[in-house]
């Protein structure tokens, strides 16, 4: 890596504590590094620090009479072969999907013709936030690579996503980006780089149950696992997606190397596709609630000694699959939806599928005599407009991994 340039922001996280050992490992691998302070950056690395381990003055201000006098804020965005910003906060991640130029780190973000790779770091819920992921799918959808971000224990005291990737991740993201083949290749655990037939590709999958609350101690649920929707979003990062993962309460762990998006509603679900969105393919596995309880209580609800249950008034949830299939500009160009039957499975998924407007439909019998729902196996039918596929029981990773091979065979 001798020879090349990294232009490094740092932003205003308790994360750029990280950033002293993330130099000196660009140091050691011959990588030069044009160090940028945001004022809150300041805030939790000194100038001094990043400009002594880098070996050149730390940048600050926009407003640099001895810089500013030869266009400075142009050249260091073009002189860089790749920038970095670590930490990459909430704020900062706004600002670039809104091509924000009001101080010197984001005039060179939007004024650089270089690849730009985020280390996100933020509270768990503003990394959950619709706003975050709706300005992440747009700086994806310009091309900017990311790392991470990590999983774990905050300096909030909450646990969630939302932790800065290890110095040695972003390390491995940025000999990545840098290699010509790297492009927006991103890392699997352990620094794998991700090959395969769907690199490049872009897919959300939606997973697990929806939990409709009664009240704050009760909801309306179903019984299914996020087992098989889990098993799909590996087996598509496996052949090379980034995929978004959005689960409901799911009783399997999300997959490794995957976005996960949390959500609890079915309403929360839906914002959380339509932040992911744009993408190549949805896979809507997820077994959404068809109705929530309007009226809700902020209390649990006490028996009154009546003897009479209480009136639960119902509402009907917003349909995503068929919301999703309707898009007109961005919708995905394969959008696979799952059809859970107890009776008449391929007449009833066949219809449902003309109904969503889905281009294929993943239909299964899930009569509690099948063992299929919150099992390890299943048996489904692939329906497309002219077909009707039957494949055999297998475990629900085989099958995943065949329904991700199908689509990666019908995107090419």
């Amino acid at each position: 890596m001798n020879g090349k340039r990294i232009l490094l922001i740092v932003g205003g996280g308790i994360a750029a504590y990280k950033i002293p050992q993330l130099i000196r490992l660009l140091r050691a691998d011959g990588i030069a590094v044009s160090p940028v302070l945001t004022s809150a950056g300041a805030q939790f690395t000194t100038a001094m620090t990043v400009s002594v381990l880098a070996g050149e003055a730390a940048h600050e201000g926009l407003f640099d009479i001895v810089a500013e006098a030869e266009i400075g804020h142009i050249q260091l965005s073009r002189n860089a072969d790749l920038v970095v910003v670590a930490p990459a906060t909430a704020d900062l991640m706004a600002k670039m999907a809104q091509g924000l130029a009001d101080d010197l780190a984001s005039t060179l973000l939007l004024a650089t013709d270089k690849p730009v790779l985020i280390a996100p770091a933020m509270n768990v819920r503003m990394w959950n936030h619709p706003a975050t992921q709706r300005n992440l799918a747009l700086l994806r959808g310009d091309g900017v690579l990311t790392v991470g971000p990590d999983e774990g224990d905050m300096a909030c005291g909450e646990f969630g996503p939302g932790r800065m990737a290890e110095p040695e991740a972003i390390m491995a993201a940025i000999r990545l980006a840098l290699q010509p083949e790297g492009g927006p290749l991103k890392l699997l655990p352990e620094t794998k780089v991700r090959r395969g037939p769907m690199v490049g590709r872009h897919v959300v999958v939606t997973s697990g149950p929806t939990h409709e609350p009664i009240d704050p101690v009760r909801y309306i649920a179903n019984r299914s696992s996020g087992a098989q929707g889990t098993a799909i979003a590996a087996a598509l990062r496996d052949l090379g997606a980034r995929v978004s993962f959005v689960t409901g309460p799911a009783s399997v762990a999300p997959p490794d190397g995957v976005d996960v998006i949390r959500v609890e509603t079915a309403r929360q679900m839906r914002d959380a596709v339509d932040a992911a969105l744009p993408a190549d393919v949805a896979v809507m596995a997820a077994a959404v609630a068809d109705w929530r309880v309007t009226n809700a209580l902020e209390r649990k609800i006490k028996k009154d000694g009546s003897g009479k249950p209480p009136a639960l008034e119902m509402s009907e949830n917003p349909d995503i699959l068929a919301w999703v299939s309707g898009l007109n500009k961005r919708r995905p160009t394969l959008v696979v939806g799952f059809a859970a039957e107890t009776n008449d499975v391929i007449e009833n998924a066949t219809a449902k599928r003309k109904r969503k407007g889905c281009d294929w439909i993943v239909a299964n019998d899930v009569s509690p005599s099948t063992g299929i729902m919150g099992g390890t196996e299943n048996a489904v039918t692939l329906i497309g407009p002219d077909s009707a596929e039957e494949w055999p029981r297998m475990s629900k990773e085989a099958v995943a991994r065949r329904l991700a091979e199908a689509i990666a065979e019908a995107l090419a």
